[in-house]
């Protein structure tokens, strides 16, 4: 891989694992130095002296306002800059609404949603400053089109949606980039909760992607030049019939 993002500084948040982890390593292939965000403190240690000298680990808990409010001034301490900022980090939860657990809903939306835009909303005034920077979100083919097996996440990815490009057209005319990755089904703890026979059926008809999958995508949209915004990116699995 060359070095396309050489001299960036890079976030993104839920990176001790999964497609967040994968995105990370890509952008450090690619040249960047990257900001490991997680509340997982055994694990981001793991994975950065794993990643090498281009990691760093920023350890905060999203859902905790006093502890979201530390994510920029470390990543500055450490790195003096930002260029791009992966908003990542996210929860899922699927079933059928007469049987849900109002008060998971509640850690899904506030993780999905109100975590999702405080931390966004904490990296604009320093890139409205240097009059440029990149904002990719995580979101969903859920964010899209309607899933019927999972209402509360597909609800929360729609909101996403709506917030990333309403933001988006805000914020252009400070040079800042702002688009969403939209995968399918990824394999990752997130589907843990599938029941055991829908996650054997769609893994043996090919219906699940991998993380480096979409990190390749994320590193399509960061590489673009500077006139050109990937509004969305949607990647499913071929089979996916959404």
């Amino acid at each position: 891989m060359g070095q396309e993002l050489k001299g960036k500084v890079a976030a993104v948040t839920g990176a001790a694992s999964g497609i967040g982890l994968e995105c990370a390593r890509i952008m450090i292939n690619a040249g960047a130095r990257v900001a490991l965000v997680d509340r997982a403190e055994d694990a981001l240690a793991k994975v950065c002296g794993e990643l090498g000298e281009r990691a760093f680990p920023v350890r905060i808990d999203l859902t905790d306002p006093e502890s979201m409010a530390t994510m920029m001034p470390q990543i500055l301490e450490k790195a003096g800059q930002l260029d791009i900022f992966h908003g990542n980090a996210g929860s899922y939860v699927g079933g059928e609404v007469v049987d849900g657990d109002p008060d998971q809903w509640d850690r899904v939306l506030n993780l999905n949603i109100n975590a999702l835009f405080r931390s966004v909303h904490a990296v604009l005034p320093h890139m409205v400053e240097r009059k440029t920077g990149d904002i990719i979100v995580t979101s969903s083919i859920a964010g899209l089109v309607p899933v019927v097996w999972e209402p509360i996440y597909t609800a929360s990815k729609h909101a996403v949606q709506a917030f990333v490009h309403t933001v988006r057209r805000q914020v252009a005319k400070h040079g800042i980039r702002v688009g969403a990755v939209a995968p399918g089904p990824v394999v990752t703890a997130l589907i843990s909760d599938w029941p055991k026979e829908k996650l054997e059926e769609e893994m043996a008809a090919g219906g699940l992607i991998q993380p480096v999958e979409v990190a390749e995508a994320v590193l399509f949209m960061l590489t673009r030049p500077r006139n050109v915004t990937i509004r969305d990116i949607v990647i499913l699995p071929q089979s996916n019939d959404l």
